[in-house]
């Protein structure tokens, strides 16, 4: 071993760090993956309107996508360390892009349950952010926090960067031609990642960045469904994973399962245009783009838990405002995205810190893959409960308001978070 590092140190720091193209790579995958993700809020008004669904019963299938993305999340990360990156991205971008060919052709609500619930669901969740996770983990010693934020923020923006496209699209052209732009988008990744994906720095002669050693990646032991049930029970014996799975609950809550599902919708209510909503959309996307990728940082440099602390209070404060943003002028709404998307996932650097510091770099990508199952719980939560409420009420403004105050009692858990770590390393 340390023959090997004597001899490949010079060799590593003479060339480009393939690294950087891992994460490139990474970056479109979930840019293009979160994307997808996003447009059956663009069907949400199409579908009711040519198949007759209610509000509610669409809402019910986008509430199954979104759970069902986020349960997959752990056996994801077990298949990633068995199979590899490459294998499991390529077989989720051909499953994803098989479901999408085939949605132009639905007409019954179960069918749309089936391809935009359950499979287009389990294959985007098997590119979601415990890809991001395990790729930092596996290629970067340095700069992780900053790496974490910037595919996070990437999983995020692509949620709502397409959505204008889409949108525009569906009004122009209809919502099948909106699919056929979609499955065009995976297909462009597909090949990129066939062509320069790579498992781990050994494929490629190359130490993690941060360290000079060349190290062969441990082979994976354990059952591929039982590991990560195992991880699960673990870590449901430590205080800090049920407050990071509780605030990450009340995160989903407020962001993709209520915001990214439903404010399009709400602002069709009050008269404004489907493209341009998915433009405000849009706006979050980038500076959600910012905002995460400066939490990395951050999270590198200060107590990740205060941050957290920070986080929810200010989404709280925001999500408070926009039923008068609604009702006011455009200028609130503008003002309303910028603040909120500066905001929307920056939760997930911290979240991800925090959970590889207590739970140490063999078990926190399975875990904090659980971590993300209770976000996406809130998320889907969210989508449903939102939809109804909206059936029942004729307006969005109960959901908002409750999603307000639930990201205030998330600040709280959060420096709850403080003592339960202290206790854990004192214990160790």
């Amino acid at each position: 071993m340390n023959n090997t590092k004597l001899t490949s140190e010079p060799k590593a720091k003479s060339r480009f760090y393939y690294g950087w193209i891992i994460v490139l790579l990474t970056f479109a995958t979930l840019l293009v993956s979160a994307g997808i993700r996003s447009l059956p809020s663009i069907l949400l008004v199409p579908f009711q309107d040519e198949f007759g669904w209610s509000r509610g019963g669409i809402s019910s299938v986008i509430s199954i996508g979104i759970f069902l993305y986020g349960l997959v999340g752990p056996f994801s990360a077990a298949l990633l360390l068995r199979f590899g990156i490459r294998k499991v991205v390529i077989s989720a971008l051909v499953v994803l892009a098989a479901s999408l060919a085939a949605t132009p052709f639905i007409s019954s609500l179960w069918q749309f349950e089936l391809l935009w619930g359950v499979v287009s669901g389990l294959a985007t969740g098997m590119m979601a952010n415990v890809l991001g996770v395990t790729v930092s983990n596996m290629w970067f010693v340095k700069r992780k926090g900053l790496i974490i934020g910037l595919l996070t923020a990437s999983a995020a923006t692509g949620q709502l960067l397409f959505l204008p496209l889409f949108a525009k699209v569906t009004a122009d052209w209809g919502w099948r031609y909106a699919v056929y732009a979609a499955v065009a988008g995976v297909l462009i990744v597909l090949v990129a990642v066939t062509i320069w994906m790579r498992n781990h720095p050994y494929d490629v002669g190359a130490a993690p960045y941060g360290s000079d050693e060349i190290v062969k990646p441990a082979a994976f032991k354990g059952n591929l469904f039982l590991t990560p049930l195992q991880n699960l029970r673990f870590a449901m014996k430590n205080a800090t994973f049920w407050l990071l799975a509780g605030t990450f609950f009340f995160c989903g809550f407020s962001t993709n399962g209520l915001i990214g599902t439903h404010l399009i919708a709400a602002c069709g209510d009050h008269g404004m245009l489907e493209v341009t909503a998915a433009g405000l959309l849009a706006m979050m996307g980038l500076f959600d783009l910012f905002g995460t990728t400066i939490s990395g940082w951050l999270s590198d440099r200060f107590d990740s838990r205060w941050l957290l602390f920070w986080y929810y209070g200010l989404r709280g404060l925001s999500l408070l405002f926009l039923p008068y943003a609604l009702d006011a002028t455009p200028a609130m709404l503008v003002v309303f995205s910028v603040f909120y998307g500066l905001d929307w996932i920056a939760t997930v650097p911290p979240t991800a810190k925090l959970a590889g510091e207590t739970f140490g770099k063999e078990k926190s990508g399975m875990i904090f893959g659980w971590i993300v199952v209770a976000h996406q719980i809130g998320a889907s939560t969210a989508a449903y409960g939102a939809g109804v409420m909206r059936d029942w009420f004729g307006s969005y403004s109960q959901a908002f308001v409750i999603a307000g105050f639930v990201c205030f009692f998330a600040a709280l858990m959060a420096v709850r978070i403080r003592k339960s770590q202290a206790e854990k390393l004192q214990a160790a």
